[in-house]
Formats: C-alpha cells, sequence, structure tokens
C-alpha cells in the first residue's frame, strides 16, 4: 500500500522505531508461557515473577536460567527447540492484537518512517503477523538475523537507525521493557515507554515518555 507523506507532525521526530512484543502485539505472555511449559516439563518451575526478573529486567534468557539450573549445553539446545515449537503453536492459536495499534499505525504512518525493532526471530515476526496485518504500516524490520548483540546491547537501535535514513536525534524509539529502554538510550535515542501488565511495575529511568496506551502516542505525535 502506498502513502503520502504529510507534513502535520508537531515533533522533530522524522522516524518512528516500535519495540513488537509488548507494543504492537500482545506475545510476551506466550513466550513466558511456551518457556514455562518447557521448564516444567524438564522439572524446573519458572514463576512469572522469575520471567519477569530474569528475562525482562536482566535480559539474561533461557540459556542463561537453564545453565543456572544445571541443564547441559545438549539439554539447553533442546528446550529452546523446545520452546520454540511452542511459542510457534501459541502464536498460531492464542489473540494478539492490542486494542488501539492498527488506528495508530494507520495515523502515523503518512507522517513518519516507521520500522520494527525486535529480538524476535523473523519467521516467528512473519507468523505472528500473518494473523494482525500490520506489516504493512512499515518501511523495514530488524529482527534477531540482523545484528550481533540482542537488546538491552544498542546494536537492533543502531542498525534500525541506518536503515531509517535519519540521525539518531531524529528518530524515536518506542518500548514496553526495561532492556529495549537501555538499548534505545546506548544508542543515543529518546524512547517512549508503554508498560504493560508484565512491565508496569518496572522501575523505568530516563525515558521522554511514559504513556497509557498506544494511543496516545498518535495523539502525542499527531496534532
Amino acid at each position: 500500500m502506498n502513502y503520502q507523506r504529510s507534513s502535520s507532525k508537531t515533533h522533530h521526530y522524522s522516524a518512528l522505531l516500535w519495540d513488537n512484543d509488548g507494543v504492537l502485539v500482545d506475545t510476551e505472555r506466550l513466550h513466558f508461557q511456551s518457556t514455562s511449559d518447557v521448564f516444567e516439563q524438564a522439572g524446573i518451575k519458572l514463576t512469572l515473577q522469575q520471567y519477569v526478573d530474569y528475562f525482562l529486567k536482566q535480559s539474561k534468557g533461557t540459556s542463561k536460567f537453564a545453565a543456572a539450573h544445571g541443564l547441559s549445553v545438549a539439554e539447553i539446545a533442546d528446550i529452546k527447540e523446545a520452546r520454540d515449537t511452542r511459542y510457534s503453536q501459541l502464536l498460531e492459536k492464542e489473540p494478539i492484537v492490542i486494542d488501539g495499534v492498527r488506528e495508530t499505525l494507520n495515523e502515523l504512518r503518512p507522517n513518519f518512517t516507521m520500522g520494527i525493532v525486535t529480538s524476535s526471530r523473523r519467521h516467528h515476526l512473519e507468523a505472528m503477523h500473518e494473523r494482525t496485518g500490520l506489516l504493512e504500516f512499515f518501511d523495514f524490520i530488524v529482527s534477531r538475523e540482523d545484528y550481533t548483540n540482542s537488546k538491552p546491547a544498542p546494536d537492533p537501535y543502531l542498525a534500525a537507525i541506518t536503515r531509517s535514513g535519519s540521525p539518531a536525534n531524529n528518530c524515536l524509539a518506542i518500548e514496553d521493557a526495561l532492556r529495549g529502554l537501555i538499548a534505545a538510550q546506548a544508542a543515543n535515542l529518546d524512547c517512549w515507554i508503554i508498560p504493560t501488565e508484565l512491565t508496569q511495575a518496572i522501575p523505568f529511568s530516563g525515558e521522554k515518555r511514559r504513556l497509557n496506551t498506544i494511543s496516545d502516542a498518535a495523539n502525542l505525535l499527531i496534532r
């Protein structure tokens, strides 16, 4: 779909760099479910609070959590494969669309270059958005295959800045988790936070704005 750019922006941003999971789609809960399911099969309990602390705050991931519980390299590989399979199954059947996302993207699209900046693998991203139809709103995607170090390292956002064609000070990152905020800050980006139920209790620091819903973004960026 072709969009005509307009000049109704009220901020200096020319590019919006969107996190995916938790911002555009409600998938973080499915990642928790798939991860906890496979750990349970291995006799390891992963609570929701542990997931928030270990994965969303510290961004240590499945491998380090498994290693901390004494699993071998081979066992960790099996855990990750089983998790990915379970996650794909959940993505195919569970509701994931967040209220207000399509309307917000549709309103912002004519005024900004827009990209998705995600820690997800591209095949997972494409699988979830086959159902949402949201990819039509974006100029580019930066997924896990496109950089070396994942969030909270700045690599994903540095790649996105290059893809956007705008300098960092004209790009805005929109995130829901601490690891994303840290990554954006490390790439010298302004960052707005839209917390989810999983991340709302996390003490954020340094974000430019903290929004209640994604619809607030359109209200603030477009007059």
